[in-house]
């Protein structure tokens, strides 16, 4: 049997989901990959060799495709779209951000999302839009600093979050590939439970046997530490969300439930399937 999806982003957290709830669902994929021995897939999914910001180099492993996962913030995404459109190609899953419902084109983390939707509408092909809140697996950052000792030190301490197990976006993304159900919508997902950076590192410390301790970074201690990792823009991005609170990541929403028929991951079951990363 010929694939039927297309994953881009096949190797990250989101992509990587994907693909295994594809398989999951007895379906079998292309994934792409910057190099074929870069990495183990699963079985039933076929590498692509390519790069997204050179849509031409995979055009032909499109053909025969009916639904294609895509990230956001590619300045190709237009050609891409094309090149899937001009392939057969029947339904497009964008991974876009909880940013994106504002359209606020000053914002360069929202922007580049609320562009990246603007470039599917305008392809013409139908659609759906995956605006999650953020990952359980942004945890995995904390690991040089556990490496080092039992304290984590993290900015916005007082900011409450219903972060999502990327499964279970992956799940919703294969269903959004996988059939008409879920076309033309903009879908916000969390969740089942919103906790600040304590509450995260206490569960995390009692599942990995360590009694963990958090440090809460000062507005300024943050900027200068993100300052160093990333353009200024994206720094006062965070910020605006974060900070200014331009965004709500802390309302639980029905969506997953909704979709799969089923709660989502708490973050206590996303710490206890990836202990072993954190001892």
């Amino acid at each position: 049997m010929a694939p039927e999806f297309f994953v881009t982003g096949a190797t990250g957290n989101a992509g990587g989901a994907v693909v295994r709830a594809l398989v999951a669902d007895g379906h079998e994929a292309r994934a792409l990959v910057r190099a074929r021995g870069d990495v183990s897939l699963p079985p039933g999914v076929e590498p692509v060799v390519g790069d997204l910001n050179r849509p031409e180099t995979f055009a032909t492993a499109l053909r025969g495709i009916r639904g294609i996962f895509l990230l956001s913030g590619y300045e190709h995404l237009p050609e891409l779209l094309s090149e899937a459109s001009d392939a057969g190609v029947e339904r497009v899953v964008l991974l876009s951000s909880s940013a994106a419902p504002g359209g606020d084109l000053s914002n360069a983390v929202a922007r580049y999302h609320v562009l990246s939707e603007r470039a599917v509408r305008d392809s013409g092909m139908p659609w759906t839009f995956l605006q999650p809140n953020s990952f359980m697996s942004n945890t995995l950052r904390w690991l040089p600093q556990l490496q080092e000792g039992d304290v984590v030190r993290l900015p916005f301490a007082d900011v409450v979050i219903s972060t999502i197990d990327p499964a279970d976006l992956g799940a919703v993304a294969a269903k959004a590939m996988a059939t008409s159900e879920l076309e033309g919508r903009e879908l916000r997902l969390s969740g089942p439970e919103a906790l600040c950076p304590a509450d995260q590192i206490r569960i995390l410390g009692s599942a990995i046997g360590r009694n963990l301790r958090f440090e809460p970074q000062s507005n300024e201690e943050a900027r200068e530490e993100m300052s160093a990792a990333m353009p200024a823009e994206y720094v006062d991005a965070f910020f605006s969300f974060f900070v200014d609170g331009t965004i709500d990541e802390t309302t639980v929403l029905p969506t997953v439930r909704e979709i799969l028929g089923r709660e989502p991951r708490s973050f206590a079951q996303w710490v206890a399937s990836h202990v072993d990363a954190f001892r």
